[in-house]
């Protein structure tokens, strides 16, 4: 099947998606890079300040300056907001503890939960190849947590929980896309960040609560401290990497269809692997190496059942065979 074969939203939507997929790599290496010295909620509201400077600066003069903040939808973008932080902490405090190969190729479980809630919330059609493959991305997924054995860490559900936050905020996307634009949920998002980051540092920001010794308790209840000026740039880093991956994250999944769109998120796979060798210095085990391979593999699998479909789909029903 070639591209043009493909509907442009489609094609345009897993450009989106594969560069997103880019921006959320460096964000993922450099909060773990962070995560031991910094409070996980200033490391977020730091790095949403800079990414709402840089919206506010670079993205909406092009995008209809001060009326992007004007929505009919607001308890869509405050649903979908709670969703992405809480992905996002969840991912992150899974990150402090894991290698970070480890604790993406979890959270890639994601694209099969959309593959999965646009069916439920969509109405997209999926049929027995999709499903297989989504039976075969969960065996990954236990084979790299190994419930019920010793090699298990509660960690290691974190990223779990977030990908099935993530694929929430990703049918949200999908069902409002048609009245908001990719800005407008951007804004929202960032704000949603700020919000409850300073929330929880007014409850927890002198670190009175950080008395557990676990790596994932201490990332999220130590105190703020003053930024180390050779952090700054990663921090800059952050915001904007961030801010762009979310803006074209949210414009992907308005455009596509959640179930092709997704599988491309999987760039970040490698891009992890390098970062865990070069940067921290973890390689993926033996067992690592199979479930990351079959959730991989899986969600790649999606994309070539996809392929077959368009060539078989009824254009009036888009039911795939």
């Amino acid at each position: 099947m070639t591209l043009t074969a493909l509907p442009r939203s489609n094609i345009l939507g897993a450009l989106c998606v594969s560069v997103a997929a880019l921006c959320f790599s460096l964000n993922d290496m450099g909060i773990k890079f962070l995560s031991d010295d910094y409070a996980l909620h200033q490391v977020v509201f730091l790095r949403s300040l800079v990414g709402a400077a840089t919206l506010f600066a670079l993205i909406m003069p092009f995008a209809g300056g001060l009326a992007l903040m004007r929505t009919r939808r607001l308890r869509w973008h405050i649903a979908r907001g709670l969703c992405v932080v809480f992905a996002n902490s969840f991912l992150f405090l899974g990150l402090a503890v894991l290698p970070i190969a480890d604790a993406v190729a979890i959270f890639f479980v994601s694209p099969l939960v959309i593959t999965l809630m646009s069916v439920v919330f969509l109405g997209e059609s999926v049929g027995p190849r999709r499903w297989t493959a989504i039976a075969v991305g969960f065996v990954g997924v236990l084979i790299i947590v190994r419930p019920g054995t010793s090699a298990f860490q509660v960690a290691a559900l974190f990223p779990m929980i977030s990908a099935v936050l993530y694929g929430t905020m990703h049918i949200i996307a999908r069902r409002i896309g048609s009245t908001e634009s990719a800005a407008t949920m951007t804004f929202y998002i960032l704000v949603s960040f700020m919000v409850v980051s300073v929330a929880v540092w007014a409850v927890a920001g002198d670190g009175r609560f950080a008395t557990s010794p676990h790596p994932s308790l201490q990332f999220l209840l130590r105190a703020w401290r003053p930024v180390d000026p050779d952090d700054i740039l990663i921090f800059i880093m952050l915001g904007t990497s961030g801010v762009l991956g979310g803006l074209l994250i949210s414009q992907a999944y308005r455009i596509a269809e959640a179930a092709f769109a997704a599988p491309f998120e999987y760039v970040s796979m490698p891009m992890a692997i390098i970062w865990g060798i070069t940067i921290f210095g973890t390689f993926p085990g033996p067992s690592a190496w199979v479930g990351i391979v079959l959730i991989v593999g899986s969600g790649l699998f999606l994309i070539w059942a996809e392929s077959r479909g368009q060539r078989r789909a009824d254009p009036r029903t888009r039911v795939y065979k």
